[in-house]
């Protein structure tokens, strides 16, 4: 049985991610043939915090789906003013077809998914960035064959909702992942031991570690940036600790002679990851950007059809 929400990959089987993955490839290969598969239908956009690729993604994803797009931010919405998720949900769930939130907790997606009557999808939490993993595990499919099984990918940096939903996409698709930052700033311990006991399930290898050495021979080198969105450092203290930890071209030769290098943007330049990386000839990010669009079609077809 498919799932009915996608809040996190945790809660889909490796299959379903694959049928996912199969299905956004052929949704890029021939666009046109897929121009009605949601006509008629709506989608509720929630914004918590705001944002170009997930915004414009998923409308243009709708429009070219044949549905229609709806964006509210919390302004919009009774859920700035008082009103709990759970009606929320149950009201969004008489008029649409579907709901995306872009939330700062996960929780808040949780509550929606348990009361919506329609399918929930997690544009990005506190926790989990799962339609972004999705566009790049498409992406490294792209590049390395459909068979993922055995690939090393490293994510250098934070230990934040991508180094979550890298692990677990890793996990389930029996890739080995190796996360590597600063301590004091590794993956949630109780997302790590879940993904890990997932992890043996698949044959899957996941690592967490401040070993910068350990990008040996990678597949594929992921970073983001190191200031989420609304987070302050007073005196630049984080900047320095994460500096070390910086994706340079010296990095990039640590890793495998044709690894690629990918970043969920928007990118800082010269912070975690320096110029001559993010446009060079190894990098796919803007392969992966636009693999957000294809992606999400194929979620919302998949959850939504």
């Amino acid at each position: 049985m498919k799932p009915k929400h996608l809040t996190t990959l945790l809660l889909w089987e490796p299959r379903h991610i694959r049928e996912v993955l199969d299905l956004a490839r052929k949704v890029k290969k021939d666009r046109d043939k897929y121009r009605k598969a949601l006509k008629g239908q709506s989608l509720a956009m929630i914004f918590e915090k705001p944002s170009t690729r997930t915004r414009v993604s998923f409308t243009v994803a709708m429009w070219e789906l044949g549905g229609q797009p709806i964006y509210l931010s919390t302004l919009d919405m009774q859920l700035g003013r008082g009103e709990t998720i759970g009606d929320t949900a149950k009201v969004l769930s008489r008029y649409v077809h579907g709901i995306m939130a872009r939330t700062f907790k996960q929780s808040t997606i949780d509550d929606l998914a348990q009361f919506a009557a329609v399918p929930v999808i997690n544009g990005l939490s506190d926790l989990y960035h799962p339609c972004q993993v999705l566009a790049d595990l498409q992406t490294v499919q792209e590049r390395f064959g459909k068979n993922v099984e055995g690939l090393h990918l490293a994510y250098i940096g934070d230990g934040n909702n991508m180094a979550h939903s890298l692990m677990i996409i890793g996990a389930k698709l029996g890739m080995k992942v190796t996360c590597i930052g600063p301590k004091g700033f590794l993956p949630n311990p109780g997302v790590v031991k879940e993904v890990q006991r997932v992890a043996k399930q698949h044959k899957a290898v996941i690592e967490v570690t401040s070993d910068l050495e350990q990008v040996k021979g990678a597949n594929v080198v992921v970073t983001d940036t190191w200031m989420s969105m609304g987070q302050s450092d007073p005196g630049g203290t984080k900047m320095k600790t994460f500096k070390p930890y910086q994706v340079t071209q010296e990095v990039m030769r640590r890793a495998d002679k044709d690894a690629i290098f990918l970043h969920c943007l928007p990118c800082h330049r010269g912070e975690e990851v320096t110029g001559e990386v993010i446009d060079g000839p190894q990098s796919a990010v803007f392969d992966e950007a636009e693999n957000r669009l294809h992606a999400q079609k194929a979620v919302m077809i998949y959850l939504m059809g």
